[in-house]
């Protein structure tokens, strides 16, 4: 035990040695001018999103005060990565009797990320909630909730800049090839002849996709709910069954999946490639490269928003606790979320206050930010009617961690098992004896509550990872045994 604690400690001082240089890369969208005043903004956004945001705000700022801005972005990966920085930084910083860690924003990902990040006291109000109120009041451009998701924080200390969806990418060659009707569904990824045939993104790297992990697992079971086979169960029951369909469908799309990517920008370049038939990705990936590969005539990439299986998620900003220019943060804040700060986001290039360069396909968080679009752009608002899902953080939220950390037991550790299962239950003709052992998923029950897996999110790392190493044996043996289970049946004529 002893050696184990020592085995953490350790490679808990390796993640902060690599975090933290990662954490002071610099960003090559600008060069600073000699006297700029400097903001230090942690981002997972991309280089182009990085860029014409600096450069905009840039242009703002010299009009307006006649000072020069240089934007020094930290951006050491994926939202996951930012989380254990900012972890890191605040505690040596709360250590040493410190109010800030030296940087001044955090600007883009989850809104997990950042509600857990106000609930530490790490971020400060938003002036903006003050200077426009106007912006967030009923009926104003910003609502609070939508599709059940909460678009700004109680607190005031976030709010979302622009919009997103996960969804389906797929390659419409691809899957006419395989003689499958078009995707419409999350179910639709679990096909048998999708086998190897779809690119996923590792859930514990990213917060948007753990999310979306958690959106499927509670579409089915709202789909439980109101099932008129079910009626007659008690309600926590059809919870149950729900939280179960919604396991064992993440477990299909796993065995289907040729990987989880740690970057999900891979997902939609594989499927346009035609390395894969379809992947999961967000909506403005899935625009971006839609656009970039489509030609008259030859349609490459396809992005689908799955009927009642994904919400309207917000990506917010906000201004981090001892910031070194807080006033200047607060202006920066409130450029994005301005009328000229949102035209960047879907407006074409060289429209006015569009971007120079390279288009974003970002959907704003401003509805009034679509009057002023052209008329396609606008008619892909999220905000129009569509099938969505009502997110209910009560029947999920409270099992994220689990969820996370189950997809990382039950389908990543563990891939290979289930990949050789799933291609011996598939050649046998899906026996229902091997399917049975491959989908035993009751090492996950639903907890009264919503609640997670308590050894999987204790606190202690040591309890933590010692309940993943036991979850994922049961699972490898499950896959091994309904291998073999699928071996020693007949094989179909």
């Amino acid at each position: 035990m002893k050696n184990l604690r020592v085995w953490w400690l350790t490679l808990g001082c390796i993640g902060l040695l690599i975090a933290l240089p990662l954490s002071l890369r610099k960003d090559s969208t600008q060069t600073p001018a000699a006297g700029a005043r400097r903001l230090v903004i942690f981002t997972p956004h991309s280089e182009t999103i990085r860029k014409e945001f600096a450069e905009a705000f840039s242009r703002h700022w010299r009009k307006s005060h006649a000072e020069d801005v240089y934007i020094d972005w930290r951006s050491p990966g994926g939202t996951s990565e930012i989380r254990l920085v900012l972890d890191a930084s605040y505690k040596a910083a709360d250590e040493s009797k410190r109010a800030g860690i030296g940087a001044d924003l955090f600007f883009g990902g989850g809104e997990p990320d950042f509600a857990s990040q106000a609930k530490k006291g790490r971020l400060a109000p938003l002036q903006a909630f003050q200077s426009h109120p106007e912006w967030f009041a009923p009926g104003g451009p910003i609502p609070e909730m939508f599709t059940g998701e909460r678009l700004w924080a109680k607190d005031r200390t976030w709010s979302s800049s622009c919009l997103s969806r996960f969804g389906i990418c797929w390659s419409p060659a691809r899957w006419q090839a395989l003689g499958l009707s078009p995707p419409t569904r999350w179910a639709d990824l679990s096909h048998p002849k999708l086998r190897g045939q779809l690119a996923l993104a590792d859930p514990t790297k990213s917060g948007s996709v753990a999310r979306t992990f958690e959106l499927i697992i509670q579409a089915e079971m709202q789909r439980s709910l109101t099932d008129p086979a079910r009626q007659g169960l008690p309600e926590a029951q059809r919870l149950a069954l729900g939280w179960t369909d919604g396991l064992r469908l993440l477990q299909r799309l796993a065995a289907n999946a040729r990987y989880f990517s740690d970057s999900s920008t891979k997902v939609p370049l594989d499927v346009a490639d035609g390395n894969a038939a379809a992947g999961m990705c967000v909506d403005y990936y899935g625009a971006a490269f839609a656009h970039q590969v489509n030609r008259p005539g030859t349609t490459r990439l396809i992005w689908t928003a799955p009927a009642a299986g994904t919400t309207v998620s917000g990506d917010p900003i906000a201004v981090l606790r001892g910031a070194p220019e807080p006033a200047l943060a607060q202006a920066f804040a409130e450029f994005v979320l301005s009328p000229e700060g949102q035209a960047l986001w879907s407006s074409p290039v060289g429209a006015p206050h569009g971007p120079r360069e390279r288009e974003l396909f970002r959907p704003p968080v401003r509805q009034d930010a679509y009057k002023t679009l052209p008329a396609e752009r606008a008619a892909l608002s999220p905000y129009r009617t569509g099938d969505h899902l009502q997110y209910r953080p009560e029947l999920t939220s409270a099992a994220f961690g689990t969820i996370r950390r189950a997809v990382r037991v039950m389908c990543i550790d563990t891939h290979e098992e289930l990949k050789e299962a799933w291609t011996e239950i598939v050649r046998a003709g899906l026996p229902a004896e091997a399917l049975a052992t491959m989908a035993d998923v009751s090492a996950f029950p639903y907890r009264e509550g919503g609640k997670g897996d308590p050894g999987l999110d204790s606190t202690d790392p040591l309890v933590s990872a010692r309940r993943m190493s036991e979850l994922a044996e049961i699972f490898r043996q499950n896959y091994r045994r309904a291998a073999e289970q699928a071996r020693q049946h007949p094989s179909p004529r």
